[in-house]
């Protein structure tokens, strides 16, 4: 028999891809504030209602191709090898993602890519629906900390904060380089380096906290 639940939520997810595929291009060619939803929609070959049940605001047509990534840091903590401290998870995490040129991470010259992540700094309504995108990250990632460590509320939200901004931090500065008409290959052993120094302060300011006192 046909999986229907299955088939009706890939064809809602072909559906979401459609819109989002169809809002971007027009925002890329006419920019972001001059496409309305009524345009969007009629590329897409839907109506304004669909449209809305998909997206609730015209930031989220862009940034959901982020959405994984909102939960990422709080995935690889809660997945990570016994007797791995969370900042370590999410610094080998990050340099995997250096190495596979992982669009989250800043280091990929694809020009699709750094087209979107242009039009994404350049308007301050998609920067402001990102800084929400990082508070939920933090979040995510606070509760992680709680769930799997020993460590305070307090203790894991700071921790969180100061984990996910140096992942931030990182990824601006690579789509800088990137941006700015360096390849990835080029930039990949400088944002190596950067890496492990981001990383390295924060590990070891955090390791107090996350390391288990001696039996």
């Amino acid at each position: 028999m046909t999986d229907q639940p299955g088939l009706r939520e890939r064809k809602k997810q072909r559906t979401r891809t459609a819109i989002s595929e169809a809002a971007i291009a027009l925002f890329l060619e006419h920019g972001f504030t001059e496409v309305s939803v009524a345009q969007i929609a009629e590329a897409a070959e839907v109506s304004k209602r669909t449209l809305f049940a998909y997206f609730t605001t015209k930031e989220d047509l862009v940034v959901h191709r982020m959405a994984d990534h909102e939960t990422e840091p709080a995935e690889v903590v809660r997945g990570r090898p016994p007797h791995t401290t969370p900042p370590a998870a999410l610094h080998a995490h990050f340099l995997d993602g250096l190495r596979r040129r992982d669009p989250i991470t800043g280091l990929c010259d694809h020009p699709d890519l750094l087209a979107l992540t242009g039009l994404i700094f350049e308007n301050p309504t998609l920067i402001d629906r990102m800084q929400r995108f990082k508070a939920g990250s933090e979040q995510a990632l606070a509760e992680a900390l709680r769930d799997t460590t020993e460590v305070p509320g307090l203790v894991a939200r700071v921790a969180a904060a100061q984990l996910i901004a140096v992942q931030w931090t990182l990824s601006s500065d690579n789509f800088a380089c990137v941006g700015s008409g360096q390849s990835a290959d080029a930039r990949y052993p400088d944002a190596v380096r950067d890496a492990e120094r981001a990383f390295g302060l924060v590990e070891n300011g955090l390791a107090a906290a996350f390391t288990p006192p001696p039996a």
